[in-house]
């Protein structure tokens, strides 16, 4: 019988607890567990729980984990940063469901709010996973306009690259991602092929490239994604379509590749 062995320190254990001793009718009582870990101790990480008044705190998660944060423990560490959905700093892993902690309501969540870092990434230190791997993939499909054509001239000034309203209408639902690599960590193929499979993320804004009318390197990034491990490893999930924060569909954008490549073989 094979024999499986976890790494050393990476069972979670229960860690500390932060109990709100005053109470009274106007206090508003959730428990929040949060995922620690401190890298600089030779130690496994922990579930600490907090008791917090939501009176005292703003709407969202991210206003939990910043009441907490200022109030509780200072050492709690997260990424966070414009707390409008806009710059994907604060994904992590809120009740299950990969989201932003920044327009995740405190009431949607029933009982105890748990709080992990993305998952399957390494963790760099509680709440904040390395995202290294995942940017390189992203730079390895050239996320910029490539154009042999000079932009078209009025009245001797140089003007934009032009497109049609057709041509603009295919980028919509690809613009807007956000790179908080919600969808990618919720992918079990990325899970257990992320040094080879490109993931969600990467994949969408390949495809916002490949459909923009402007960009004159179509048969270069489609040949660059013909790979059975790059492209191929998608199995159509659609768990990053599920919990994409944004409410994209990268698992459309995975298929539109997929058919791009087949067009241009034909």
């Amino acid at each position: 019988m094979a024999e499986i062995r976890l790494p050393k320190n990476s069972v979670v254990k229960e860690g500390k607890n932060y109990i709100i001793n005053k109470k009274d009718e106007k206090t508003a009582i959730r428990t929040v567990q949060i995922y620690r870990y401190n890298p600089e101790k030779n130690e496994n990480p922990t579930y600490d729980t907090f008791e917090i008044d939501t009176s005292a705190c703003g709407p969202m998660v991210l206003d939990a984990l910043l009441h907490i944060k200022n109030n509780v423990d200072t050492s709690l560490t997260f990424r966070r940063s414009c707390r409008e959905g806009i710059c994907g700093s604060c994904a992590m892993n809120v009740d299950g469901t990969n989201t932003l902690a920044c327009t995740k309501p405190i009431c949607d969540i029933k009982g105890t709010i748990y709080i992990n870092p993305l998952p399957h990434m390494p963790v760099i230190k509680d709440l904040v996973p390395d995202l290294t791997n995942a940017y390189k993939q992203y730079t390895s499909v050239k996320p910029w306009l490539e154009s042999t054509k000079e932009p078209s001239m009025r009245n001797d000034e140089v003007r934009e690259r032009l497109q049609t309203p057709e041509e603009r209408a295919k980028l919509d639902g690809l613009w807007e991602c956000i790179l908080c690599f919600s969808c990618s960590t919720s992918c079990p193929s990325y899970w257990w092929n992320q040094d080879s499979y490109l993931g969600p993320a990467t994949l969408l804004q390949s495809y916002r490239f490949v459909a923009d009318s402007r960009d004159d390197s179509k048969e270069e990034r489609l040949e660059g994604l013909d790979d059975a491990f790059k492209l191929y490893r998608c199995h159509t999930i659609m768990n990053c379509t599920k919990t994409c924060p944004k409410g994209l569909n990268p698992a459309k954008a995975i298929g539109a590749l997929k058919q791009e490549i087949i067009t241009q073989k034909n």
